[in-house]
């Protein structure tokens, strides 16, 4: 069996490198039975042009969706569209939830004048461990900076449609020539031109181009799970008085309590992120997520599984013959 790498998902074909080359499969049915979903950065085996198996993730983001990753690079834009931080703050968040290191990087920096932009962005973040690029891929600055960073690397880049994310790929490497589009004048947005996530090889560097991602939310957790997306709130966490302080307007809540310490816009965040996670814990309590199956794994051999009124009309069965036995 052959082994190799996911490098482009497109319609219903995946593409794979391996020693042969590239190689167009299709997944195999038990793939898609058991849910089990290819993402690009996967490594795989297959044969005959088909994906038998996916290989142990290092990690992997589910939006967008790429796997075995060894940084997410935010790009924002400082300017067309306006650099939203809430926005930000949510890829920031996205990528400490799965465990993936990030890197920020704020384009269009030709587009910024202002000294004051740049020193708040460095006040927030810096504290907080974060590597920052400042870029312009229309001026060639600090993409060689940034290109010598990732070098070796595996990275995606993250961010909202129209911050430059293909044009940044096309400063780092000319020859590529992605393709790109101008911020619509009526809306002041970004507009889509990756149409599919793929890996771009630029020398020993992999870069995964993916589709912008406008409408995140966290919509998948519970309320007192947010806190620790944030290094600032978790780290005052341990002082509350109350263990499930969810610190909006709890009494004897140590971040409200040391406020002026972190940044307004990671705290506006913070409750933002806490009310998408409020209507779904609202969501949960009316709705079963519960999937019914009609096997059971047993020392890792499949079962046929009965539900319960079948299993207690077959265990009264096994009764019934015992008796009749004992009355004979």
């Amino acid at each position: 069996m052959q082994q190799g790498q996911i490098v482009k998902i497109h319609s219903d074909f995946y593409y794979v490198n391996s020693k042969e080359g590239l190689v167009e499969c299709k997944v195999r049915e038990i793939l898609k039975k058991r849910k089990d979903k290819v993402l690009v950065g996967d490594y795989v085996c297959f044969q005959n042009s088909a994906i038998e198996e996916i290989l142990p993730r290092k990690n992997f983001i589910p939006r967008p969706s790429v796997a075995n990753l060894d940084y997410v690079v935010i790009v924002s834009a400082l300017r067309e569209p306006d650099l939203d931080f809430v926005q930000l703050n949510r890829y920031l968040c996205l990528s400490r939830y799965y465990s993936v290191p990030a890197v920020l990087c704020f384009n269009k920096e030709d587009l910024e004048d202002d000294d004051f932009m740049y020193k708040k962005i460095e006040s927030i973040y810096n504290p907080l461990g974060y590597k920052i690029f400042f870029t312009s891929a229309k001026e060639k600055l600090g993409i060689k900076e940034l290109k010598s960073f990732l070098q070796g690397k595996t990275c995606v880049l993250c961010g909202s449609s129209g911050v430059g994310k293909s044009s940044l790929i096309n400063a780092i490497n000319p020859g590529i020539n992605l393709r790109t589009k101008q911020v619509s004048d009526k809306t002041k947005r970004g507009i889509h031109t990756t149409r599919h996530s793929e890996i771009i090889e630029i020398g020993d560097i992999k870069i995964v181009d993916t589709p912008g991602f406008s409408n995140l939310k966290f919509d998948f957790l519970l309320p007192q799970d947010v806190s620790g997306l944030f290094e600032e709130i978790s780290s005052l966490k341990p002082a509350c008085k109350y263990k499930n302080c969810l610190h909006t307007k709890e009494d004897g809540c140590a971040v409200l309590e040391n406020l002026s310490s972190i940044d307004e816009t990671r705290y506006k965040s913070y409750l933002e992120f806490i009310k998408e996670a409020k209507n779904f814990k609202e969501k949960i309590k009316f709705e079963g997520n519960k999937e019914e199956t009609s096997k059971k794994l047993i020392h890792n051999r499949e079962f046929a599984k009965l539900n319960g009124h079948k299993r207690q009309v077959a265990r009264n069965t096994i009764k019934q013959n015992l008796n009749k036995e004992v009355d004979y």
